[in-house]
């Protein structure tokens, strides 16, 4: 226990003394924290809570109000209640009819649509990863693309990062996929919604959205909701830009139905088909401690705060942006539209990706190297770098900061092989970072 211990204070001083920059990563409340260490990880919670009538009542009532559970488990009144409210909030964040908030990531969130929906060798159409896809898009080495069949579009200019929309309507006419798959990793600008949705119902496709980079900005209305363009599923993790625990959501438009009955296979009744695919389709039993962080995390996430902190996020990497390109950096679409920017530091500097990820570790600011389109370079040592604003805007920076980010990712990058100069970089990041305390310590 105590080495445990000990090693948990060393991550705790790591991330005082540095600046997180992936994009996929921010800082959780106290709150957020608290629950996911609650006494709900005793509990074992296989099945659903009752959900009647569920978005119209207020969290008071659903806090207090016990209804017949349908778990596999007795002594469920507190987590029925818990998991109710995430669901409730979840939906009033999205607009959405339903919200399953059991899935443990967000590849697992992916998983279960495409198991409600589709058959084996079923086509799916998606980012390609090469493009900024993510793994769960069909990526060769993962478990979903040896049982569906997936087709790619991708971006028609990597300097502005505009979509081949033409392109993927002709493979959809031609593919046929029973699922249009919009979302990303790697991809700094916003997808047009309208046209994917147009293209999705001349085929007659199921429409999905992995928004797990920007469930956040939807939220903070600072990215567009693709349920506004008729999209039937987004799915997303819990994490990022939502600033919540490490988990997966499944958010659907449709006829919400008891689960331990199969309904028609229809796209009304995709909450019901979305749910049983969930459990006891492609998981057991759900992990409470983090639902309950999840319900923490959305009613966070439904104040009024939350839409400053989603502005000041894209305020940030704009200005990010601006001052990288002012100092050499290449990047991949000319800038960025949310709270992502990907670069190209072999053709900016003759570095590669992995050197620069750990030169900049180095000094306090951690990143990912990460693959460019159509990137010459192996997927361990490629290209790019990728990185992000949202953890170091819940800290607290705004956008005259990022200059001395960018100025300290330049330095460490030239200073990569010169351990003294990274040494006073990395005293000087210490010494600013400290300024702006985690969620945590205040």
């Amino acid at each position: 226990m105590s080495e445990v211990q000990d090693l948990i204070k060393q991550e705790e001083q790591r991330q005082r003394e540095g600046m997180e920059l992936i994009p996929s990563e921010n800082y959780v409340s106290k709150g957020v924290l608290e629950a996911s260490g609650s006494v709900f990880t005793d509990k074992y919670s296989e099945g659903y809570p009752s959900f009647k009538g569920l978005t119209k009542w207020d969290d008071k009532r659903i806090a207090e109000e016990v209804l017949p559970s349908k778990r596999y488990y007795g002594g469920q009144e507190n987590t029925d209640r818990v998991e109710r409210l995430a669901i409730a909030r979840a939906c009033r964040l999205f607009g959405a009819d339903h919200a399953n908030v059991q899935p443990h990531s967000g590849a697992q969130a992916n998983m279960a649509v495409y198991y409600a929906w589709m058959e084996p060798g079923d086509t799916i159409l998606g980012m390609d990863l090469g493009h900024g896809g993510h793994l769960t898009h069909g990526a060769p080495v993962t478990q979903a693309a040896n049982v569906y069949n997936f087709v790619r579009y991708g971006q028609k200019d990597i300097t502005t990062g505009e979509i081949d929309y033409e392109e993927m309507e002709r493979v959809a006419l031609k593919e046929k996929p029973k699922i249009i798959l919009a979302g990303h990793s790697a991809y700094s600008r916003i997808l047009d919604y309208e046209k994917i949705a147009a293209i999705g119902r001349k085929v007659g496709a199921l429409l999905m959205a992995d928004m797990a980079h920007v469930a956040g900005l939807i939220v903070g209305g600072e990215h567009p909701n693709p349920f506004d363009y008729g999209f039937h599923v987004i799915t997303t993790t819990t994490h990022k830009t939502l600033r919540g625990p490490r988990g997966g959501l499944i958010l659907t438009k449709g006829i919400v139905s008891n689960p331990l009955k199969a309904p028609e296979k229809t796209l009304e009744n995709i909450p019901t088909l979305i749910d049983r695919a969930t459990f006891p389709g492609t998981q057991g039993g759900p992990l409470m401690q983090t639902i309950a962080a999840k319900a923490v995390a959305f009613e966070e996430a439904l104040r009024p705060e939350f839409k400053d902190y989603a502005k000041q996020v894209v305020k940030n990497a704009r200005r990010l942006a601006d001052e990288m390109q002012k100092l050499g950096f290449v990047l991949i679409s000319g800038g960025t539209d949310n709270h992502l920017i990907l670069a190209d530091v072999m053709k900016s500097f003759g570095v590669g990706g992995r050197e620069a990820e750990i030169a900049i570790d180095e000094i306090g600011l951690s990143l990912n190297k990460n693959a460019i389109p159509d990137d010459p370079l192996p997927p361990f040592k490629p290209s790019g770098i990728r990185l992000g604003t949202p953890a170091m805007t819940t800290r607290g920076l705004k956008e005259d900061d990022m200059e001395k980010i960018a100025k300290w990712m330049k330095a460490a990058i030239d200073a990569r092989e010169d351990e003294k100069e990274l040494a006073k970089l990395r005293e000087e990041v210490k010494e600013f970072s400290l300024e702006f305390p985690l969620p945590s310590d205040r």
